[in-house]
């Protein structure tokens, strides 16, 4: 028992002292925390005081550069105005000195004037004294010679201008009629000459019109490409262009033959892109065909707006432009028709220049003096008279109308215009060389051929092949039967034999062709 009491005893005891140990080192420890913190402060404040310190003299400094800086720009800006200020002092010294060697001038040049007025002054009061003398002699002549020939001046006056117009009258009489007689002696002579030099100012290009195309291919391995199996690729493309294809042993050569040079040229083009393609065959044969007939249309309206951009002709109808271009393919007695009309245009705006008209009308009027010759349909109207109407229709000037209409003298001229056409439409086709009449009598028997064969019903295409000793007939199938081909091949052949005149024999093939078309979706 007492020993635990005094365990218990030592134990606070212990506590006791171990408290008061912890309470002074926890104060010693305080009072080392108080003592650094006091270092720490005054190492702060002292350090403070140095950068301010230090701060304080970069701003006294920056503060004495910056007026430094100032005070030379201010020195700068007061030496510039001084600048200034002293050219200015100095130009308007150099203008006091000009003003004032202008104002001496101004005044020497008024004392000289004022000196030659008073010259001048004197010398005219001199001049009107002696003008006045001479009226004064001439009135007392003018007296005298009325005395003396006992007329008045007026009276006097009177007969000598009468005499002077009737003087007048007879020499402008005999003036005029030396100079009919001398027009009627040159006139002729003159016109040939005006005739001769436009001639002369226009080279001419020798038309040349063939019935053949030549087709050149790189081996003679594409001429049975060409030919098909058992011809039937040369039988659809003779069908569909109505051109016939002579394939013979020419080298690398294929021969096109037609009278029509639209036909041959859409045939050209049409087997060129069959060739190129590689792909022959009878509904690919149709399809290039339709499309280059397609490319030969546009080509047309691009040939006609070409033209009349050469020949500086403005304003133009698009569809007279149209037609200019189709005269490309198209003859007058086997001179091309776009060249002849050309040349026709060339020539008349030099003529007119020396007629001293107007060339532009004039070269627009020789342009479309031929357009009545290709007409899309039939027509029973002269060539002139046709183109005529288009022209009138189309919005042409009443003198290009006219000139157009009369040149081959259907209708009365009206203007200078018309007999120029006229006589340069004769130019262009009289010159050696530019027409052929067997030509042109040859090609109107082909045309006549197909125009027989059209004024059957039923028929859907004709083609005058082989120079006109075979007629192609492709009738519809609908309308025609196999019978009824047969019996119109035979009534064809009767109309040609008794409608037309022609060398040898003409060969009629009615073709008709049955399809069977469906699509597959």
């Amino acid at each position: 028992m007492d020993s635990n009491l005094l365990l218990i005893v030592m134990g606070i005891v212990g506590l006791a002292v171990g408290f008061g140990i912890a309470k002074f080192i926890e104060k010693s420890n305080v009072s080392n925390l108080l003592r650094n913190a006091k270092k720490e402060a005054a190492a702060i404040l002292k350090d403070a005081g140095l950068e301010a310190e230090n701060l304080k003299k970069d701003k006294i400094l920056q503060a004495k550069e910056k007026f430094i800086e100032l005070k030379a720009e201010h020195e700068q800006v007061v030496l510039n105005r001084e600048k200034k200020v002293a050219e200015i002092e100095k130009r308007v010294r150099d203008k006091e000195s000009q003003v004032a060697g202008e104002l001496a001038k101004a005044k020497r040049i008024n004392d000289e004037y004022e000196a030659k007025t008073a010259e001048y002054n004197a010398k005219i009061e001199v001049l009107d004294r002696k003008t006045q003398e001479v009226e004064r002699m001439h009135k007392s002549q003018l007296e005298q010679l009325e005395v003396i020939s006992g007329l008045s001046s007026d009276d006097a006056r009177e007969q000598l201008i009468e005499g002077l117009k009737a003087e007048a009258r007879t020499k402008a009489m005999s003036h005029i009629q030396d100079t009919i007689e001398e027009a009627k002696l040159t006139a002729q002579q003159e016109a040939k000459k005006i005739i001769i030099n436009t001639i002369q100012r226009v080279g001419t290009e020798e038309a040349v019109e063939n019935c053949v195309s030549v087709f050149n291919i790189e081996s003679d391995d594409v001429k049975g490409r060409i030919i098909g199996r058992e011809g039937r690729n040369i039988r659809a493309l003779e069908a569909a262009t109505g051109v016939e294809i002579i394939v013979d042993d020419t080298p690398e050569a294929i021969i096109l033959s037609c009278f029509d040079p639209v036909r041959r040229e859409i045939a050209r083009l049409a087997l060129h892109k069959l060739v190129t393609d590689g792909r022959i065959h009878p509904a690919r044969i149709e399809e290039v065909v339709a499309k280059t007939a397609k490319q030969i249309e546009d080509e047309i309206i691009d040939v006609g707006k070409r033209t009349v951009i050469d020949l500086g002709i403005h304003g133009l109808h698009p569809e007279l432009i149209r037609v200019v271009g189709r005269m490309k393919y198209r003859s007058s007695y086997g001179q091309n028709l776009l060249q002849h009309s050309r040349e026709v245009a060339k020539l008349c705006g030099i003529m007119a220049a020396e007629l001293g008209l107007n060339v532009k009308l004039a070269k627009r009027a020789g342009l479309l003096h031929d357009i009545g010759k290709v007409p899309e349909t039939e027509s029973d109207l002269p060539h002139a008279l046709l183109g005529m109407q288009w022209a009138e229709k189309y919005g042409e000037k009443e003198e290009v109308c006219n000139a157009i209409g009369a040149h081959h003298d259907e209708i009365e001229m009206k203007s200078l215009l018309s007999p120029i056409i006229q006589v340069c439409d004769a130019i262009s086709g009289a010159r050696p060389g530019a027409r052929r009449q067997v030509l042109d009598s040859y090609i109107q028997r082909l045309k006549d051929l197909e125009d027989i064969a059209f004024g059957f019903s039923g028929v859907k295409n004709a083609y005058a092949i082989q120079a006109g000793r075979e007629l192609r007939v492709i009738v519809e199938s609908e309308k025609v039967s196999d019978e009824k081909a047969a019996s119109l091949s035979f009534e064809i052949s009767q109309k040609i034999q008794t409608e037309m005149t022609y060398p040898g024999q003409v060969k009629i093939t009615v073709i008709r062709e049955t399809r069977a078309v469906n699509i597959a979706k």
